[in-house]
């Protein structure tokens, strides 16, 4: 029986990753943290807009908080510069005791303290995302990477779906002051589970090279590997055309004939989809490879934007699914391969530009569809997106087949008949 238990455990990933002390410290890590933090995003909009009767304010929030992604190489060359797991317990303690400044935010003229908080909040956010990055790929075993970040799309995605439901509703209960103080608790308490980490890590050497140079060898990393370079690239496509595809949304429910309260169904249903996915990708990952795991997942939202096009509810609904499905795969595909491609004393930065390069296009997508959806057919823009998602899917393909002939080539080259 105890041959047949571990035989069973060692052909079940998923459960060596839960049981895993480390592995399991660091997901319960990002799970509570990212609860607290997909509770405010909602709660700091729904604050604004009570205290300064302004939509753009409040939807400033989000841009505030995203915005220093957009500092990502430069940021993550911090990650680098220190041993990670003591940098994410330093940081997740800094926003602990920064957010009950907002318990002093009780007027509109006392807003700019809000907006302030959150900037920073976003800044010290890259840094614990690279961080993170660089610590899994030390703590988690390599052929356990997907299966991790797999699990923790999956409860990404899970937090969006509870969370933000959450902070609205302590809101409405108590206040802006009490959702600031439950964010405050999240990362007191992910300081501590990081604290119980068993990791071992050397002092980085110090930098021998100014900071502009070391910012950009990570950009210059993934420019010049060959494997990383097209997943990376790709992926950033797939946010971009997947932001274009989002501004729609609007406009798609309209032309079904409901109200925009439609569109809280499709958030969930997508929201499942990436559950879904998030769960099976450690296995897809070691069947398919990054770059075909990544491109079928390509291909699927590019086939989630078409039926999206279509002005029928059963398709309108399964598009949310496909989605769903289909985006977090380029995402958890270009990570793993960043972890296990990137030297370690590189990992932080490398990480951080390509979270940049892959997640800053969506913003991009979503201000030029805004603007298009007004002024072309959203089943035009639906379309064109979708076709677009398909021929990057077909270049990502096309890439690998022609890495794998080429290493068959030098094979056969380097051992002739």
């Amino acid at each position: 029986m105890r041959k047949t238990t571990r035989r069973t455990t060692r052909n079940r990933p998923l459960v060596r990753v839960l049981r895993d002390r480390d592995a399991g410290l660091l997901l319960a890590g990002v799970v509570v943290s990212g609860f607290g933090t997909s509770a405010l995003w909602l709660a700091s909009g729904i604050w604004v807009k009570d205290l300064t009767g302004s939509d753009g304010l409040a939807a400033l929030c989000l841009f505030a908080m995203w915005a220093p992604s957009l500092a990502g190489p430069l940021l993550g060359t911090l990650a680098d510069r220190a041993r990670r797991k003591p940098l994410l317990i330093r940081t997740n303690l800094t926003l602990a005791a920064l957010l009950p400044a907002l318990l002093t935010v009780g007027s509109a003229d006392r807003v700019w303290i809000l907006f302030a908080v959150l900037l920073v909040y976003g800044a010290v956010g890259v840094v614990q995302d690279a961080a993170e990055a660089a610590l899994v790929a030390t703590a988690v075993d390599a052929s356990l990477l997907g299966d991790f970040n797999g699990l923790r799309m999956t409860a990404n995605e899970g937090m969006k779906l509870v969370a933000p439901l959450a902070g609205a509703g302590l809101y409405a209960a108590y206040g802006g002051p009490s959702v600031a103080l439950l964010d405050a608790v999240t990362f007191a308490v992910a300081a501590l589970l990081y604290a119980c980490l068993r990791v071992r890590e050397r002092t980085p050497a110090p930098p021998a090279t100014g900071r502009r140079t070391r910012t950009a060898e990570g950009a210059a990393f993934l420019w010049r590997h060959d494997r990383l370079r097209p997943l990376v690239l790709a992926g950033g496509a797939t946010m971009l055309l997947s932001g274009l595809g989002s501004a729609t949304l609007y406009a798609v429910v309209e032309g079904l004939g409901h109200s925009p309260a439609y569109a809280g169904p499709l958030y969930v249903l997508q929201g499942a989809g990436s559950v879904a996915v998030g769960l099976a990708s450690g296995p897809l990952l070691r069947r398919l490879g990054e770059r075909r795991f990544a491109a079928y997942g390509i291909a699927l939202t590019g086939a989630a934007m078409a039926l999206r096009a279509v002005p029928a509810d059963l398709a309108v609904l399964g598009s949310g699914v496909a989605a769903g499905m289909g985006l977090p795969c380029a995402l958890i595909a270009g990570l793993t391969a960043v972890q296990r491609e990137t030297p370690k004393e590189l990992l932080g930065r490398t990480a951080a530009t390509a979270n940049t390069l892959m997640f800053a296009p969506t913003a991009i997508g979503l201000a030029v569809g805004a603007a298009l959806v007004e002024l072309v057919d959203h089943r035009v823009l639906l379309a064109s997106c979708a076709l677009a998602l398909l021929l990057t899917s077909v270049a990502l393909s096309q890439r690998r087949a022609s890495a794998s002939r080429t290493e068959s080539r030098s094979a056969s080259d380097a051992n002739p008949a």
